[in-house]
């Protein structure tokens, strides 16, 4: 009996936590004059979505909601580490996959001979009814990322083809290419040799598929790499022993974690031309749908490193920098006072301290540093002074 009282607990919980997590998500059905069929699609937006007016960068996930939840944690991992912005997903349910997937009927004895072929359809339905849907009911950025796995994968290879630019990124994980006895990789092939300028990402791997995939899946890296393509960018991973249907987990992190820039600037970037800095954030401000300014931290932070690298002009230039795009901003003012003081020029560096301090507000967390610093400065000069 008890066991029993215990497992109807378990059940209990497991339901309540799959209600949650159902409720999480807005659920939109759409009548589609396309496909003449109701077609179903799920939306997480972010956490703070009712409390911004911001506007949201919006990933279309093949194959449904059941794919959300690892997009949310690992999305939100790259998020808390400042490499990818909040974004929208909307998880499109299936009704018919195999038809809706693949662009040619397939006559590979390998598979189901005489299903597919309906994917201009089904890519009609998002463009002209899906996007404007999602985009008429929700703050949608301009920035749209597809992925899809296997069949889903290869759909998303084909709408980079066959709508260039409704997507800025294309996400393909072990992509089918077999199907049809590769009628994709020559799709693709005669494609990139028209040498397509529409610039996009294109994001594919592949686990331990043997036959008949792996062959076909090689074929279209060699064409990948024999049309090279600057307006293309390719980033290809390879996961030995893991299965292809463990391969949009295997992947997921480095698919995003490539498209999206990262808010922290690479120290390795920096050069003495400062637009070079401005120039990065105002890509990623179009691609985050964000404000495109350099974040103070972030540029004060690599102030910091160039100074311990023993480069103080080039640290002065970057604190300078900063306060420009932050001059009300104490902590942004005092990356010039850290400055000026390992210059030895304390005249300066008081100067800025005092302007720091007033323009800092009392409920600012380092307050009373910026009070004790004015005081050091000054007590630093007289010492200086006394000495000469």
């Amino acid at each position: 009996m008890k066991y029993l009282r215990n497992l109807m607990t378990v059940a209990v919980c497991l339901i309540a936590s799959f209600a949650s997590q159902a409720q999480e998500y807005d659920v939109v059905t759409l009548d589609s004059e396309v496909l003449n069929e109701q077609r179903q699609y799920q939306v997480l937006l972010p956490e703070n979505y009712s409390a911004t007016s911001q506007h949201y960068p919006v990933i279309y996930r093949l194959d449904g909601a059941g794919n959300i939840p690892l997009m949310k944690e690992v999305l939100g991992r790259l998020r808390e580490g400042n490499a990818a912005p909040d974004v929208i997903i909307v998880a499109i349910e299936n009704t018919d996959r195999l038809r809706d997937m693949y662009p040619t009927v397939n006559q590979d004895r390998n598979g189901p001979v005489g299903v597919g072929g309906g994917a201009e359809k089904f890519l009609a339905f998002i463009e002209q009814e899906l996007i404007p849907d999602v985009e008429k009911r929700y703050r949608a950025h301009s920035t749209r990322i597809i992925a899809g796995a296997s069949a889903g994968g290869v759909f998303s290879l084909y709408a980079m083809q066959q709508s260039p630019g409704l997507f800025d990124a294309h996400i393909a994980y072990s992509p089918a290419v077999w199907w049809n006895a590769g009628a994709m990789v020559e799709r693709t092939k005669q494609w990139l040799s028209t040498q397509p300028a529409t610039p996009t990402y294109v994001y594919m791997n592949m686990g331990n598929e043997g036959l008949p995939m792996r062959p076909y899946y090689d074929e279209l890296l060699t064409a990948f790499a024999t049309h090279n393509n600057r307006h293309i960018k390719l980033v290809v991973e390879q996961h030995p022993g893991v299965s292809h249907g463990l391969t949009s987990a295997a992947g997921i992190f480095n698919a995003y974690q490539s498209f999206f820039l990262s808010k922290e600037f690479a120290r390795e970037n920096v050069t003495s031309d400062m637009q070079v800095i401005d120039g990065y954030y105002r890509q990623l401000g179009e691609q985050w749908g964000i404000e495109p300014t350099p974040p103070e931290a972030t540029v004060r932070q690599l102030g910091y490193y160039f100074d311990w690298q023993q480069q103080p002009e080039l640290a002065m230039t970057l604190y300078k920098h900063n306060m420009s795009h932050h001059p009300q901003n104490p902590d942004a003012i005092s990356g010039v006072v850290y400055g000026y003081e390992g210059q030895g020029n304390l005249d300066q560096a008081l100067n800025f301290a005092k302007k720091a301090l007033a323009v800092a507000v009392k409920e600012h967390p380092y307050y009373d540093y910026f009070v004790d610093n004015v005081a050091r400065l000054e007590n630093k000069i007289k010492e200086t002074e006394k000495g000469e």
